[in-house]
């Protein structure tokens, strides 16, 4: 398989994620359809963040991270059972582990762990360092090279953020960031493999086999975790749960892979560049932090980085 952004494969890949279960035919252009999707997956993602704090009014970070995978689990079990869907070939395996191992176990483990010191704010404009980071393991896993100008816009949004960081946390980099920046290349290796996979299988089912993949082992993790860490049950604990559960982990990574595979991995990842701003926005609203001043200038910025790199050629 060639980069990303083959044209005949999208199209392929446009055709077929459209036989599954619940999505009719479709007459949106598969371009502007990708980057809806794509765009629902940052929306989703974005609230992460805040959802996590909230979990963790009641659980401990390592329960938390095994529940909420074996639910999303569960919920991706339902999906396979009723659209009869057949065991993947066994060469996509390989790949389905490693989305596996980097959006449903590292990535959220790490996060988790890092938000017990971090605030939500700061973790969220340290991973807007993710799309330069995919747009490299796509690069390298891919083989296409996207233009100078995407680089060039790409580089100038990861600047933004990490001078963002740098200026919010004094330049000292603390425990929760190496978290945060583990976090980012465990994801990026696993958004980049899911969006390649999404491209020779629906997107929800890329994300339904890595989830079935780790079932056993967060079932094993849930009941050990529960039983060390005290469980202190509330209303924005259980809504915490649920949403990086079944909105985060299964909803958000079904409509980013389906976006990945239409618009191509550089592109989409790219859109993240707003996640964070998104989530700064959660943060205020819904947990209560301030907004940190910088914010609306790091804004501007990026929005005119995302600018570039949705029409540069890539």
């Amino acid at each position: 398989m060639t980069g990303a952004e083959d044209a005949s494969s999208a199209s392929t890949s446009a055709s077929t994620s459209a036989s599954t279960p619940g999505s009719g035919p479709l007459s949106v252009d598969p371009v502007r359809r990708g980057t809806l999707l794509a765009v629902l997956g940052v929306v989703s993602f974005s609230l992460t963040f805040p959802s996590t704090v909230w979990g963790l009014e009641s659980f401990g970070p390592w329960s938390l991270v095994a529940v909420r995978s074996t639910l999303a689990a569960l919920i991706a079990g339902v999906f396979l059972l009723v659209g009869r869907v057949p065991l993947p070939d066994r060469r996509h395996w390989a790949g389905l582990a490693v989305v596996a191992g980097g959006v449903v176990v590292g990535f959220p483990l790490l996060t988790t762990l890092a938000l017990r010191t971090s605030t939500t704010s700061h973790a969220a404009v340290v991973v807007g360092l993710l799309p330069l980071t995919t747009a490299a393991f796509a690069a390298l896993r891919t083989g296409r090279r996207p233009s100078r100008t995407f680089w060039g816009a790409a580089v100038a949004g990861a600047v933004v953020v990490i001078a963002f960081t740098l200026q919010q946390s004094g330049g000292a980099v603390s425990r929760g960031d190496l978290y945060l920046f583990g976090a980012l290349l465990v994801c990026a290796a696993g958004y980049t493999e899911g969006g390649r996979l999404a491209r020779l299988m629906p997107g929800w089912q890329v994300i339904g086999w890595a989830l079935i993949l780790c079932l056993p082992l967060m079932v094993a993790g849930s009941a050990v975790a529960l039983t060390l860490e005290p469980v202190r049950l509330s209303v924005h604990g259980v809504v915490g749960l649920v949403w990086v559960a079944a909105g985060s982990t299964f909803f958000g990574l079904y409509v980013w892979y389906r976006g990945m595979a239409s618009i191509g991995i550089p592109k989409a990842s790219q859109l993240q560049l707003a996640q964070p701003l998104l989530t700064l926005l959660w943060s205020v609203s819904l947990l209560g932090e301030e907004l940190p001043l910088a914010a609306p200038l790091a804004a501007g910025a990026v929005l005119v980085c995302i600018a570039v790199t949705q029409r540069a050629k890539s």
